[in-house]
């Protein structure tokens, strides 16, 4: 099997953590829309598997689980178009992420940096599940043979051990079975910045509020989040060579571009040497628009909790026709004896 022989496949996924922000749409789930609409298999995910690396709440992970299945949803994926599933509905997810643990080695996960930021200087007492989990993602991505992967740059780390595996695997076995993945970055806003401080990721910890806009806001919060957002004093450029020292303006024009579908040089060409008083109702005013209908079907969608488990159930049945096939040809390369009919 040659490497151009793999069908193209898109595969990704979000934690369900609760309290879906404009960095989850526009990092993630816009992006998962437009791979939608293009001549390729996709399948996306709620890593629910992956949110028990820190103990859970059994009542909130499921909320926030049909939570991010109804943002995926209000976002624009289709379920007859794409694949969505919970991962713990598809098990060749872990079974998988297990022979990985045996192909990867010790070295390589000690070098995972966000292994090093959730542990802290605790690391002692960080579950083995935490340190581990890279395998599982290897393993979300490979049991599909997925070609493609959409991810922010913080998980650009994770796709290049997901490489390694798939060409450890190969080359241990003396085949060319699992493709090497390329992560794809792109877009205006594939990193959304917080609202109160440019330098800092979008993120539902940030203990202020007004530093993110989430997905169940309404229009007038939303609203009063941009008119309050951090500026400085100078007008707005006509080039992005002048937002370089300008965090917050930044954050804000990529924020514009990305929902406007436009890209930065073309925002700022139309808005270059306007104030933010005046920015800002613009933005405002495309984030009502655009956010608005999304709220409003999430909070549809979870009125309705029989719909959204019917998705994942079917979403499960369609994936493991893809899945079953690939971990049981991982097996019968490795040496497993398979079952027989008796």
């Amino acid at each position: 099997m040659s490497e151009t022989s793999f069908t193209p496949r898109v595969f990704s996924g979000i934690q369900p953590s609760g309290n879906l922000h404009l960095g989850n749409y526009l990092g993630a789930l816009k992006r998962f829309v437009d791979w939608q609409d293009r001549d390729v298999e996709s399948i996306f995910c709620m890593v629910d598997l992956h949110a028990i690396t820190v103990w859970q709440d059994p009542t909130d992970l499921k909320k926030s689980t049909r939570e991010l299945c109804a943002g995926f949803i209000a976002s624009g994926l289709d379920p007859e178009k794409s694949i969505l599933i919970n991962q713990s509905q598809v098990p060749e997810h872990a079974q998988l992420a297990w022979v990985f643990n045996c192909i990867a080695r010790m070295g390589w996960m000690q070098r995972m940096t966000q292994f090093k930021d959730k542990a802290g200087k605790n690391a002692q007492n960080a579950s083995l599940g935490l340190f581990a989990y890279p395998a599982l993602m290897a393993a979300d991505i490979l049991t599909y043979h997925a070609t493609h992967v959409p991810v922010g740059e913080d998980q650009k780390q994770h796709l290049e051990l997901t490489r390694d595996i798939a060409t450890k695997f190969n080359h241990d076995y003396g085949v060319d079975f699992f493709p090497i993945t390329e992560p794809v970055i792109e877009g205006a806003a594939t990193r959304v910045m917080s609202l109160r401080d440019g330098s800092k990721k979008m993120s539902k910890s940030d203990p202020s509020d007004a530093s993110r806009i989430n997905l169940t806001d309404d229009a007038d919060t939303i609203a009063k989040k941009i008119r309050k957002a951090k500026t400085d004093p100078e007008a707005l450029p006509s080039e992005a060579a002048g937002l370089e020292e300008r965090p917050e303006a930044r954050n804000l024009i990529n924020i514009y571009a990305a929902m406007n579908n436009q890209s930065v040089e073309d925002v700022l060409a139309d808005v270059g040497g306007r104030q933010f008083s005046e920015f800002k109702p613009m933005l405002a005013e495309l984030a009502v628009a655009k956010m608005s209908p999304i709220t409003t079907e999430m909070a549809r969608l979870m009125e309705n909790q029989d719909e959204i488990d019917k998705i994942l159930t079917r979403g499960s049945e369609r994936a493991r026709t893809i899945t079953a096939p690939i971990l049981r040809k991982t097996y019968e390369i490795m040496g497993m004896v398979p079952p027989v009919e008796v």
